[in-house]
């Protein structure tokens, strides 16, 4: 299974509806959370709350249900909840009835007082939804994502067909289902030596008629030319269908009861010492075997051991050198500690006419001490995503960073499970609120998003060759950018850096952490960060700053695309006017120019093309130096293929990892 996540791009596609799209990795959780303003929200403790919490807590109570399909209602009128829970055919009913209730634990946490909210947890093992509305028999398509592999078939007219066929005749298998499950999963071979197989899964909430699961899955099935022509895998997740393909490893049981786990380990009875011997011979080769075969694996065993002690008692130089880094400031550190009675008193006891802004990790509070001093307050929620190993990176990182262009931490305060960090007040909060606001956009003239857009690069320069440290902030967004009072630009949130020795280049994770629309697609897809990531998140910046529009769609007609694709299509039919903010008016067309061209190279999907930040800063100081053509840019995708969908609006964005996110934009 894990090598399907690591070879897919994932893409998720929401409406209005369910806006909020985020990958949770260490719960291994996909959700949507409601960003309905129209009724969308319920408060803690209320009536709509406790009926949400006892319907989920009671889904699966229901021990007669060995089919995978759980749906209930609890409450009346508007404080009614309805839900549904479904696991896919192949899954065991205490695997099943464990998945919803995880889900449910980890979905109500990361949608907190959001009265809609959907999530496929595990790998797609089980969905669980809930919702203010009636859900119940309804064909519903939206939200839902998409996810392809990274390789393509060879036979690419051949494998269309056998696949198309396979679907087809799963299809019609899963939606003649009874209401208990509707569910068809099947293999073909491809190749004129059956040298490749298809296997492929799809199924239907249950409580879809015929009509409407075939609905469903044909709609899932035509998408596959748009999105997933010609790969090797894919896999189409919606509320009321599911669809999946597999040509590299067999991904669900062929049976409904697969053999136990706890069964006993094969090393007990290795394959070579099994009893081969026809029923009327002697058990001597029995007895051999085993005499033969219990020796060899103990050998084994102790040489397992042996491995792993090594490896665990191996030491990590880079943990060293970090280590090293942290003796060296635990002075200091203990210097910033503030007291929590102070900053309680600093904030009015946290009242909420002090809150700045709210984030996946908390609330931001303004506070002012005795002496006058203002302060912003980020206070780590008890739930959040954010925990000890980020608290302690940003105040390990922030401690030691020191530049016009980087939020200044004054301090942090660690009490009980109290997380706090103190920073410099920036009075003009966030880029995010000026320049996706159709009003307060305007205050931003070229000349200040000029001055905001060589700041954030020398602040990156800094982070990336100048600091002490090599840090790679691998979340910098709009969002993350702090604006004072003469609209200086401050980089901020440091929880998602990741520290680099000075002569490293590259490093992978598993943990994939940041905001879709600004993570470069190798880290996404392949989970390998540099500091390339970081300028391929600033070229978003720089056509966001320009545009006015977010990335994650900008409409060009009745068609939705990503920025990046929209200002390399203009750029290239020579309509680069067009991706211009219209307040701007005809300021500076030249520099504007300019900067969309260094933009488009930052977003190069080839790693070498990008430029590095050193490079960036001479190309936004000098008109002088010659700039190349940028190649086409990544995740190049026109939303106009996707017919059948609604795509996403300029106000709307996706998200990993809640950690680092704030209000205006959730994950």
């Amino acid at each position: 299974m894990s090598s399907f996540l690591c070879s897919f791009l994932l893409i998720f596609i929401f409406t209005s509806q369910l806006t909020t799209a985020n990958i949770n990795n260490d719960n291994k959780l996909q959700y949507f959370c409601d960003q309905n303003n129209d009724g969308g929200n319920y408060t803690t403790n209320s009536t709509y709350h406790k009926n949400l919490n006892t319907l989920l807590s009671t889904l699966t109570s229901n021990k007669d249900i060995n089919y995978g399909f759980y749906n209930s209602s609890y409450g009346i009128n508007t404080d009614k909840v309805n839900a549904i829970g479904l696991c896919r055919g192949d899954v065991k009913p205490n695997d099943c009835q464990n998945c919803i209730k995880n889900s449910s634990v980890f979905l109500t946490q990361l949608c907190q007082n959001r009265k809609e909210a959907i999530g496929w947890y595990d790998e797609d093992t089980c969905m669980l939804r809930y919702s203010y509305r009636s859900i119940f028999g309804l064909n519903e398509t939206r939200p839902f994502y998409l996810g392809w592999s990274l390789n393509n078939a060879t036979n690419e007219d051949e494998f269309d067909k056998v696949l198309k066929n396979l679907l087809d005749n799963l299809r019609n298998r899963a939606s003649s289902g009874d209401s208990d499950l509707k569910y068809a999963v099947g293999s073909d071979e491809v190749g004129q030596n059956n040298n490749q197989t298809i296997y492929a899964l799809v199924q239907c909430t249950p409580d879809l008629s015929k009509s409407l699961c075939d609905d469903c899955l044909v709609k899932s099935i035509k998408a596959i030319p748009r999105c997933c022509n010609n790969r090797l895998g894919a896999r189409i997740v919606r509320p009321s269908c599911y669809l999946r393909y597999e040509t590299d490893s067999l991904f669900y049981q062929q049976t409904p009861d697969p053999p136990s786990s706890l069964q006993v380990p094969p090393f007990s009875t290795p394959p070579f010492a099994q009893n081969t011997s026809s029923p009327g011979k002697s058990n001597k080769s029995t007895t051999i075997g085993i005499a033969v075969g219990v020796p060899i694996a103990l050998v084994l065993m102790v040489f397992i051991f042996i491995c792993i002690y090594i490896r665990v008692r191996e030491p990590d130089k880079r943990f060293e050198e970090v280590q090293e880094e942290e003796d060296k400031i635990n002075i200091t550190t203990e210097q910033l500690q503030f007291d929590f009675n102070t900053m309680r008193i600093a904030t009015n006891d946290f009242s909420d006419s002090n809150k700045l802004g709210k984030g996946g990790f908390g609330f931001v509070y303004k506070g002012r001490f005795s002496n006058g001093q203002e302060v912003a307050v980020k206070r780590l929620s008890m739930n959040s995503g954010q925990g000890d190993l980020e608290f302690k990176n940003e105040v390990f990182l922030v401690a030691k960073l020191q530049h016009r262009n980087l939020v200044r931490l004054l301090g942090f305060c660690l009490e009980g499970r109290e997380r706090l960090l103190i920073y410099e007040f920036v009075h003009n909060k966030s880029l995010d609120y000026f320049i996706f606001d159709q009003a307060k956009k305007a205050q931003l003239n070229w000349g200040r998003r000029y001055k905001i857009i060589l700041g954030i690069a020398r602040g990156i320069l800094y982070l990336h060759e100048d600091s002490r440290l090599r840090v790679i902030h691998r979340d910098l967004k709009a969002s993350n950018i702090l604006l004072d009072e003469e609209m200086n630009p401050k980089i901020a949130d440091f929880g998602m850096a990741r520290l680099f020795s000075i002569d490293q280049t590259q490093e992978n994770t598993n943990r994939i952490v940041g905001t879709y629309g600004y993570m470069a697609p190798e880290y996404v897809m392949q989970g390998q960060f540099s500091v390339k990531s970081d300028v391929f998140s600033f070229g978003i910046l720089v056509l966001e700053i320009v545009s006015g529009a977010k990335n994650s769609g900008i409409r060009d007609g009745e068609n939705t695309e990503y920025l990046s694709s929209f200002a390399w299509r203009n750029w290239i039919d020579g309509t680069a006017t067009i991706i211009i903010d219209s307040t701007l008016n005809n300021d500076s067309r030249n520099e504007i120019f300019r900067c969309i061209h260094i933009g488009l190279l930052c977003v190069q999907e080839n790693v070498a093309s990008r430029p590095s930040m050193a490079s960036v800063v001479v190309m936004l100081n000098s008109d002088s130096v010659t700039l190349p053509m940028p190649l086409e840019p990544a995740f190049h995708m026109d939303w106009s293929d996707f017919q059948d969908t609604n795509p996403p609006s300029s106000a709307q964005e996706l998200s990993v990892n809640g950690a680092s996110n704030t209000e205006l934009f959730p994950c």
